[in-house]
């Protein structure tokens, strides 16, 4: 595995996960890539929920650089097969109104070993307007330019 010395990643001196990965916070480490690193969440929802990071810091999951993007879901499938739960939750917020509490893109991976334990999820769906859908998966083709 390669070090943090020998590559180049944006970091912000003030961002707990960026001192996490240089080592001036201890963590408890499961894992380690060039782009990524895991480790045990401090505040658990159950036994082995884990936060995988990229090491280049970030605020939003698209201000990630691809390669480190690309690198980051091997990880956190590695996090899940060492867990082995018979269910789990992957979950990855951005910005402050979607519950994000650290601003350094993270996945949790938080194993769910019965209805008690783990994340707790509400899901308030919409009413479906096929006609909305249609026009917007349109807009979003072309600002995706596909």
């Amino acid at each position: 595995m390669a070090s943090a010395e020998q590559h180049t990643h944006a970091v912000d001196a003030s961002c707990i996960f960026c001192k996490i990965v240089a080592g001036a916070i201890p963590s408890h480490k499961i894992y380690e890539t060039e782009h990524s690193f895991a480790f045990l969440d401090i505040n658990p929802l159950s036994t082995g929920h884990a936060l995988v990071i990229p090491k280049h810091h970030a605020e939003f999951m698209h201000q990630v650089p691809d390669a480190d993007l690309a690198d980051l879901l091997p990880v956190a499938k590695k996090v899940a097969l060492a867990l082995a739960p018979g269910a789990y939750n992957v979950l990855q917020n951005n910005g402050k109104l979607a519950h994000q509490e650290v601003p350094h893109v993270h996945f949790h991976v938080i194993p769910k070993t019965s209805g008690a334990d783990g994340l707790g999820v509400g899901w308030p769906s919409r009413p479906t307007d096929h006609a909305a859908f249609a026009a917007l998966a349109a807009e979003l083709r072309t600002r995706i330019g596909a």
